[in-house]
């Protein structure tokens, strides 16, 4: 584990990415101070005068920020160039400041612009008067955050099928919500939303959905796996919830694999007690390989993926387990603009050495502070081979996972391209009120590989499910679990909680012509966040 000054967060992340980012995060506990304004480089900044407009002040800070500190301030044009006053249009600040940061990025040319997106890829500003879960129900975020605050009905759909003939499935069921208090399950099937029938026309539909779906209230006739149809009232609600959507022991000849789906790197207190208690359940059934089910998982606290790293690794995995990369500027002491970001401490408090504030100027942004080491947790020790369910939603500190493994473990991906997210952050905060997450710090393993841009791509690569069906968490007739168990154990018998599959080797086409599952409705967030730092 990095030997770092342990810092609380300065936000609590929520579930975003809806064809672009949109998060939900919670309020830090203290006003961090406002940024004074910043004197102008020596050359370049002509056309940065006084001003006393609010707008005008923030839209300098996101540049000036990114001249310094973004993971690609190399790429970025001067001030005068860019001019970064001139996005003034939206309907409210935080659609200029946006409007600012996405052309901001695409000038860089950097892998954080994807061509044709209204969005960068990576980085995005939260405005924290969005916090989630908020003390009204009616809200437009409908998701479980990184501290595992749900506020929402508790269901992530998924469509499949063609834009004119598609289905409606349950992917995920979120533990703890009204769904999962309903007896909803992965894999049922939604015939209709408050008494309509939808699935011809998805283009024409999808909004009307989304909307019905964001209520306080809504009804889901469903077709159940049995073959039941039954009609769910539920009603949107405050929840905590457990990160772990399922874990369990599969016997498949004489391979016993622990199975564990994991929904988010969260908070330690809201996945390091449930992450360990799983691995102590697998080492107590003697698990000889894991299948670790990521698919919907868009990363979180690096904190977190870290003592999951820990508790999976072999204990012969020694040494460099990843290394935070930031740009040159950072790793010189040269971002001196940090000056004006205040590092808090465990409690969210302002820190103070040698009678001034600390701030994210002192911390030491080198290689060598920034070096993870592996730190073997827990019972399972000697398991060599893991399988991970992926698809385009998983994210970030995910994919650091997987890849800081692969120097030291056997690893197979099943599923879909991943999202392809190397890039870390913290926040900047700008007029208390905005969060701005920009590209910060690349991951690399110890081998020195990263780079995964455009995503890892497994070797087995399937869609999600065949025909019309699909099943729940742990069930080997799931198509990724079935390939996945089929590679660690090939033309083994399964024998799981009793019950005996008869199939393993089921096939599928790479993708469905309509998988929009990662993309609408609650979603996972997609990020990988940094709160540890070790001083200059």
């Amino acid at each position: 584990m990095i030997n770092m000054t342990t810092r609380g967060s300065l936000f609590k992340a929520a579930a975003v990415l809806c064809l672009g980012m949109a998060l939900s995060c919670k309020k830090s506990n203290v006003e961090t101070p406002e940024p004074p304004p910043v004197d102008p480089p020596a050359s370049g900044n002509t056309k940065q005068t006084p001003t006393t407009n609010r707008v005008e002040l923030t839209n300098d800070s996101i540049f000036l920020y990114a001249q310094q500190i973004y993971y690609w301030n190399s790429s970025l044009p001067s001030y005068d160039t860019y001019e970064p006053r001139k996005y003034t249009t939206g309907s409210t600040n935080l659609d200029k400041y946006e409007n600012n940061l996405f052309n901001l990025v695409k000038t860089s040319a950097s892998p954080d612009y994807v061509a044709g997106q209204l969005a960068p890829k990576y980085s995005y500003i939260f405005d924290k008067a969005n916090a989630n879960p908020q003390a009204s129900l009616k809200s437009e975020r409908m998701s479980v955050d990184l501290e595992g605050n749900g506020n929402d009905i508790g269901v992530r759909l998924g469509y499949y099928g063609t834009t004119s003939n598609f289905s409606i499935f349950v992917t995920a069921v979120y533990p703890g919500s009204p769904a999962e208090t309903a007896g909803i399950k992965r894999g049922d099937r939604v015939t209709k939303i408050n008494g309509a029938s939808y699935g011809t026309n998805f283009n024409a539909q999808i909004a009307t959905i989304i909307a019905a779906i964001e209520q306080n209230s809504v009804t889901f006739e469903i077709n159940k796996s049995t073959g039941e149809t039954v009609s769910v009232p539920l009603t949107k609600a405050i929840f905590r919830s457990n990160p772990i959507y399922k874990q369990t022991v599969i016997t498949a000849g004489t391979h016993k694999i622990g199975y564990l789906a994991y929904a988010r790197f969260s908070s330690t207190a809201n996945s390091v007690t449930e992450l360990t208690n799983a691995f102590n359940f697998f080492g107590q059934h003697g698990v000889t390989d894991l299948i670790v089910d990521l698919r919907y998982n868009g990363g979180g606290y690096v904190s977190t993926a870290e003592h999951l790293i820990n508790l999976i690794a072999p204990s012969t995995a020694t040494g460099t387990m990843y290394v935070e990369h930031y740009n040159q500027t950072m790793k010189e002491g040269k971002a001196t603009i940090l000056k004006n970001q205040p590092l808090l401490d465990a409690n969210d408090k302002v820190q103070f050495q040698n009678g001034k504030i600390v701030t994210y100027a002192d911390v030491n942004y080198s290689e060598a502070a920034m070096t993870a080491n592996f730190a073997k947790k827990g019972t399972v020790t000697g398991v060599r081979n893991i399988v991970f369910i992926v698809s385009g939603s998983t994210a970030s500190a995910s994919e650091l996972v997987i890849n800081s493994l692969k120097p030291h473990m056997t690893v197979q991906l099943v599923g879909q391209t991943t999202y392809g997210k190397p890039i870390g952050f913290f926040p900047v905060v700008l007029e208390n009120k905005y969060d701005v997450y920009m590209s910060l710090f690349e991951t690399k393993n110890s081998r020195g590989d990263g780079g995964y841009y455009t995503g890892m791509v497994p070797e087995q690569n399937l869609a999600e499910i065949s025909g019309n069906s699909m099943y729940d968490f742990g069930d080997v007739r799931d198509l990724y679990l079935a390939r996945a168990v089929s590679l660690l154990a090939p033309g083994a018998t399964v024998t799981s909680q009793g019950k005996v599959s008869s199939s393993l080797n089921r096939t599928a086409s790479a993708s469905s012509a309509l998988t929009l599952q990662t993309e609408l409705g609650p979603q996972e967030f997609k990020g990988m966040i940094e709160t540890r730092h070790k001083l200059r």
